[in-house]
């Protein structure tokens, strides 16, 4: 499975990082691919391409704020989830991702 993904927070400090290397680190121990892009205070870090998108199962949104781009993954599956519970669930969040692609196949 392909994940792509955003986190941003409302500070756009800690838990936007947080979220994102929880995300990378149980979607890794699942064996999947993961590409989280972080929009913080400093901007975009890893900005997904296109292709990556476009190759995704699915993408894994961890917000607490709107962001920009979004418009990138119409027509993708999608799970919406405020950055909290990327941080604190992130093993359920793809569990739960695999469950809606195997759904959808």
């Amino acid at each position: 499975m392909k994940i792509v993904g955003v986190a941003a927070c409302t500070v756009g400090i800690a838990h936007t990082y947080i979220a994102q290397e929880k995300l990378e680190n149980a979607a890794k121990k699942a064996g999947y691919e993961i590409a989280i892009e972080t929009q913080g205070t400093i901007g975009i870090e890893n900005e997904l391409t296109l292709e990556q998108i476009a190759e995704a199962d699915i993408v894994i949104l961890a917000l607490d704020v709107k962001i920009s781009g979004r418009e990138r993954f119409d027509g993708k599956r999608i799970i919406q989830v405020p950055t909290e519970i990327a941080i604190k669930s992130p093993n359920k969040l793809i569990e739960k991702a695999l469950e809606i692609v195997m759904q959808n196949n």
